[in-house]
């Protein structure tokens, strides 16, 4: 890696895992940076939170930091008072306050994924299988979307009602990129996320996954947002 770039740390968000991010990688890695995929377990957001911050503090330099969709709320808590970020970038991601639940916001503004979303035994949650495409990525392909569907990680339901102490955002500058096409988290409440973090925002024509569906677009802002992140 070169000495004037930093790492960036990707963070995946709920019913997917680091592989998520395979469209988004090479794109990075080809223009000199040292990227690291998150792999968390979605047991909790305390234990999702605690694997992302082992991840960041491993780093040498400055970091990026970048999450999508509940990987949001990760990165707001995994990054709280650490020098060493120098900015964050939301990809369709809850920007939680301190003290306020992914469950807390969504009930303000429902989705068509919350009806698609049964939960096993245990309290985890699934994507309904048949409704995946529709209401996560409808943008996909769909035999792309029927991967993403019988492949997803399951995410405990607690995760959805806990909490962050501190907000990331608060002291480290931050970038969002707000999906109009979402179906998982409506687009007026990812703009009123933005808003009131202070992020400086960039609105895309997308699914809930423009990562996956629109890779080249979402390389770009984090390699603007890198390029920032050393000046």
């Amino acid at each position: 890696m070169s000495q004037d770039k930093p790492s960036i740390i990707l963070v995946h968000g709920s019913w997917a895992d680091g592989t998520s991010w395979q469209h988004v990688i090479p794109l990075l890695l080809q223009d000199g940076y040292t990227v690291t995929a998150v792999q968390n377990p979605l047991t909790s957001l305390p234990d999702d939170i605690a694997t992302t911050k082992r991840l960041i503090d491993a780093q040498q330099g400055p970091v990026v930091v970048v999450g999508h969709s509940y990987g949001g709320a990760v990165i707001t808590g995994a990054a709280a008072g650490n020098p060493q970020v120098k900015a964050l970038v939301y990809i369709a991601g809850w920007a939680l306050g301190p003290g306020e639940s992914v469950s807390q916001l969504i009930g303000n503004a429902p989705s068509p994924l919350v009806k698609a979303i049964a939960p096993d035994a245990a309290g985890f949650l699934y994507i309904d299988r048949e409704k995946f495409h529709e209401v996560f990525a409808h943008d996909v392909s769909p035999v792309e979307a029927q991967v993403m569907a019988v492949t997803q990680k399951p995410a405990n339901s607690v995760t959805f009602e806990q909490s962050v102490e501190s907000a990331a955002w608060q002291t480290i500058p931050s970038w969002y990129l707000l999906a109009q096409e979402d179906r998982a988290i409506p687009p007026e409440l990812q703009r009123f996320m933005a808003s009131r973090i202070g992020a400086k925002t960039t609105e895309i024509k997308a699914s809930h996954v423009p990562y996956i569906s629109q890779p080249r677009e979402v390389a770009n802002l984090i390699l603007e947002v890198a390029s920032f992140a050393v000046k």
